[in-house]
């Protein structure tokens, strides 16, 4: 894989297109009316991804070990009244929900670093048009564009 001018790897599909004012320009999908993205802008939502990773990585790890934790404990409330049951089943169920929760942000991390390298990132998977550069600066994990995300939300 080519590394840019930035330092950054292009992404495979994505070789950059053209210089402007000596920035190199990517050839990923844009909206109308939207700056290409140059190969500096693409590195830093890379750098903030990979992070994004590391984190959620140790946070699946942790909630891992505190249920497994929260399990190990629950067998030795034999004399628990029915409130402390009922407060370790909460701290369970609170867990593993975090823990969920951090597996399928981690997931859709791992899904937009893939779009990055296969050079389709900015693309809805949904119907394929451009997510938006300032959406996906705002939100990198983005997969889908506004549109086929409300559709989605309204289900």
């Amino acid at each position: 894989m080519a590394r840019t001018a930035a330092g950054a790897k292009a992404p495979a599909g994505g070789e950059g297109a053209a210089t402007a004012g000596g920035t190199e320009v990517l050839d990923l999908p844009v909206r109308p009316g939207e700056e290409p993205w140059t190969a500096a802008e693409l590195a830093e939502v890379r750098t903030e991804l990979e992070a994004d990773a590391e984190r959620l990585r140790r946070e699946v790890a942790e909630s891992e070990t505190e249920i497994a934790d929260l399990l190990r404990d629950s067998g030795e409330g034999a004399g628990d009244d029915q409130a402390d049951a009922g407060t370790k089943t909460f701290e369970r169920e609170h867990e593993l929900s975090l823990a969920a929760n951090a597996r399928d942000m981690l997931e859709q991390t791992q899904r937009a670093l893939a779009r990055i390298e296969a050079g389709t990132y900015g693309a809805c998977e949904s119907c394929g048009q451009p997510i938006g550069k300032a959406r996906l600066q705002a939100f990198p994990r983005a997969t889908l564009d506004v549109a086929c995300k409300q559709r989605e939300e309204r289900r």
